[in-house]
Parts: structure tokens; sequence; C-alpha cells
């Protein structure tokens, strides 16, 4: 191996097999354990040349579809911190846009129905399929981030976002409605994306929880603020109002990506095509684009299992923030949009409670587990963190909502006060899922992160269309319980991981590994 610096390499040179490791899916930081527990024989990342960048990202070429690939220490110091900071806040500032559209109209499903002379369920169902189309967009946004950068396909998509933002804004009946809600939820997705690559581009595996729990603030504050401003929009003025609204922020997100984003991407691959022919470079820029590559990845149980327990998680989120003018208006006797909006702010406070804490706790277990295991790092000990929030904190703060509003037990404070411990809890979880998306295989961060979000915005979908229909059926509080067993499933299949994920990954790797002298 070359021990020159640069990453003018043999393409070949950046695909490791299990001879180039002393065990496969670990790392080196020898820098974490004391010097008295320090091996000699460790390796330290400091001295990681770029040769090691996943193929993908210096050419054209694919990367394998293999957990070993790995991005070596020097990649992560390309920016300085103040830069690191600039772009956290222009992808979190992308990041809430989506998100807010996603809810900012929930306070006003009666009157955008009275005006298109429709159902409350029917808006509704709107919402439903805009979740849908955040479930598939991810699939054609993480393949496209990969060749064109990350700065690119933000910049592309904010303006998407802010022309179809106006189309809703003008919208003349529910049909046209409905296409322009569509096409932003296509758009603004790209940022969910996009923003989780970026913080792994940039930022080191044991620090880059924290600067993740920044992103997720936006993510998740987002669909808690939306209906407050929506709620109080639709009391003083037009419902068409929320969606200007929309396309300002948007615009203020198409600046910041133009002009405040650098690229983050150490090589686009796009670069690769130069000189190739017209039909060739088609099809090349096919295998590149193909949504199925997605698709593909979840040939991993891991990353499977990790995808359901992130669908548990906005499954909950949207089966407790959609129903919440029809279920807390009529309990608690109130009379206005705006008063059942302010309900939202609970949980939208928790999420920013949870941002302070929720990402450092992240990275503090995945340091506390290097430490143990003497300077090495495996991606399954970061879910270690979120495993008993999951399992025990968000399901017991969903039991004690739901029952709490069904039995008319405890008054306003017992919904508050558990839709906020709520909100911190998930801030302990959605760091940690998403990090490990980003660690387990490097040269594909942006399409596991993709179809990761694919699975969840589809159970989010689900939970948006039944939540109505089931409370009407069933009460709150069953289908709280309902919700809080899902979350349960979903920390069992966290800890599958934890436990059997490195193996799972091993054999996966061994039967996709070239046979000797290939």
């Amino acid at each position: 191996m070359n021990s020159d610096k640069s990453v003018q390499e043999p393409e070949d040179s950046s695909r490791r097999t299990s001879s180039d490791r002393r065990n496969d899916d670990v790392e080196e930081y020898a820098d974490i354990i004391s010097e008295n527990r320090r091996n000699p024989n460790t390796e330290d990342p400091e001295r990681a040349d770029l040769s090691k960048v996943p193929s993908g990202a210096i050419s054209f070429t694919d990367v394998p579809i293999s957990s070993r690939t790995e991005v070596p220490y020097e990649a992560y110091n390309r920016f300085s911190a103040r830069r690191k900071r600039i772009t956290v806040a222009v992808i979190s500032w992308c990041g809430l846009l989506s998100p807010i559209s996603s809810t900012a109209v929930l306070s006003a499903l009666p009157e955008v129905a009275a005006e298109y002379r429709t159902s409350g369920s029917i808006i509704s169902l709107s919402n439903a399929l805009y979740l849908v189309f955040m479930a598939i967009s991810p699939c054609f946004w993480g393949p496209l981030s990969q060749v064109y950068g990350r700065k690119w396909t933000c910049t592309v998509t904010s303006t998407l976002f802010l022309a179809c933002s106006i189309g809703t804004a003008l919208s003349p009946n529910v049909a046209a409605f409905f296409v322009f809600r569509m096409l932003t939820s296509f758009a603004g997705t790209s940022f969910l994306v996009t923003g989780p690559a970026v913080i792994g581009d940039m930022y080191h595996p044991t620090t880059r929880a924290t600067a993740m729990g920044w992103f997720l603030s936006g993510t998740l504050i987002g669909p808690t603020i939306g209906p407050v401003l929506g709620g109080i929009i639709v009391t003083y003025t037009s419902w068409r109002a929320i969606f200007w609204l929309q396309t300002a922020l948007a615009g203020v997100g198409m600046v910041g990506a133009a002009f405040f984003m650098p690229e983050t991407l150490a090589k686009l691959k796009k670069e690769g095509l130069e000189g190739l022919p017209t039909a060739k470079k088609i099809g090349v820029l096919w295998e590149m684009t193909n949504p199925i590559r997605v698709i593909r990845l979840f040939k991993f149980p891991n990353l499977i299992l990790v995808a359901i327990s992130s669908g548990s998680l906005v499954w909950n989120m949207y089966g407790m923030l959609t129903p919440i003018r029809y279920v807390l208006n009529p309990r608690f006797a109130l009379t206005s949009p705006a008063q059942s909006g302010l309900f939202y702010l609970a949980p939208g406070c928790g999420y920013l409670a949870g941002t302070l804490v929720g990402g450092r706790y992240a990275d503090y277990t995945v340091r506390r587990w290097i430490a143990q295991r003497q300077g090495r790092r495996i991606s399954e000990d970061r879910l270690r963190s979120c495993i008993p929030f999951i399992g025990a904190v968000l399901p017991g703060c969903m039991l004690i909502y739901g029952w709490s509003v069904q039995e008319r037990v405890g008054g306003i404070a017992v919904p508050v006060i558990f839709m906020f411990l709520g909100g911190v809890a998930q801030l302990f979880c959605f760091p940690s899922l998403n990090t490990y998306c980003l660690d387990v295989i490097q040269g594909r961060s942006a399409e596991v992160i993709a179809g990761n979000f694919m699975v969840r915005y589809l159970f989010g979908a689900a939970g948006s269309a039944v939540v109505l229909p089931a409370i009407k059926t069933i009460g709150v509080g069953w289908f709280s319980t309902i919700s809080s067993g899902f979350m349960i499933f979903g920390a069992a299949c966290v800890w599958a991981v934890a436990l059997w994920g490195t193996n799972w990954r091993k054999r996966i790797d061994e039967k996709k590994a070239p046979p000797p002298g290939a």
C-alpha cells in the first residue's frame, strides 16, 4: 500500500477484504483508551491513508455492497469546525421543511375540507399520501446525491419545494391540492436523506451522533411547530397563508443550500462519466441512480430490523400528532385551532430538550464500548444507547397519554407532560438509529439512510391514515396501546441487531467476497 496521502490510487485499493483487518467489522481507536491498556499492535487511525476512501467516492466504479468499507480518519478533516457548524445549520433548516409541511395543515383540516366541499377524512388522506411520497422519494434522491453531490441535490430540491409550495397555495380544487402536496413531499424528502449523508461526510463516527442530534431537531420539531403555526394562521386568516409561509421558509433554505453549503462528498461519481459515449453514459448513469439500489441493501437483516424500529417511532409520532385536534378539543372543551395547536408545543419542546443530550449520549456510548473493547469500534454498539427508550420510556409515555385522555384523568397537565417526555425520549433514539445507518456501510451511506427513511415513512403514512378511524372505533387508549406494543417490538429488533448484527454482516460479506486470487 502506498503511504502517500493522495487519493490517486487504483480503484481496487479501496476495497478491503477480511485479511486487511484484524476483525472485519471493527476499527482501531487506540487513542480513546488509556496508554497502559493500549495494544502495541493496534493500527492508529490517524495514520490511515486516503487510498481507503470507498471507490464510489473517487470514481464511477460502484461501491461493493459490503459493511467492510471504511473511510479513513483524514477524510473528516477537510472542513473547519466553523464550516461544519454552518453546514449543519443549513441542512437542519432544510430538513425542517418537509416535516413541517407534513403537519402544518392538520390544524386546518376542517377549513380546507369546507373550502373544497369534502370531508376532513379526505384531506387527512392527502397527508397520508404526503407521507407515502416521503417514503418513495428517498430511493431516488439517495443515489442521485451520490452521483451529483449533496449540494446539487439540496439546491435543486429546495427550488422544487418552493415552486410546489406556491402551487399548493394557489390550488383551485382538491385534485390540484393533492397533486401539489405529493410533489412537495417528493422534493422535500431529499433533505432528510442528504442531511445525514452530509454529516457522515464531515464527522467522524465517534462524534457524528451529536451533529445528528442537531439535524434531527429540525426534522422532529417541524411536525410539532407546523400545527401550532397552522392553528394560529387559520384562526386569523385563510389556510392558504400556511403554504405562503412554507414558500418563504423554502426560499431561505434554497439560499442557504446555494450559497452557504459546500460540497461534502469527497469525489462525485458523475466525474467518472466524462468521456464516455452517450449510450454507455446513459447505461452507467442508470446503474448509479436506479432506485432498486436502495432496496438491494435490505439483504442485510440488520438494516431491515433497524428500519422497522425507526418505523415504529414514526408510526407513533404521526399516530399521536394527527388526531390532536379531534381528540383534545372535545376532551378539554377547546374552541379554536390556535388553542389545540398549542398542544403540539409539548412534544416540540421535548425534541428540543432531547437535542441537547440525545446525540451526545449516543456518542458517549460508542466511546465507552470502544474503551471496553481495547480501542475497537463495532457499529452495533451504538444501538445499545436507544434500547431502553424505545422499549420502555416511549411506550410508557404513550400509554399514560392515551389512557389519561380516554378516561379523562389528570386534566391538561398529564398529556402535556408525557408528550414532552416522549419527545425527549425520541431524541435518544433517532440519533443512534440514523448514525448507525451511516456507520454500517460507509461507502453507500446515502442509500442506506434512504432505505431507512423509506420504511419509516411508510409506517408513518399507515399511522396517519388509520389513526382517525381507529380512534373512532376503539378509542385513543387502545390505539396508544397498539403503538406502544409496536415500539416494544421495535426495541426487540434493535436488541437483536446489537447482539447478532455483526455476525449477520460478516456472513453476508463472506458470501459476496471474491474467491482468493480473483
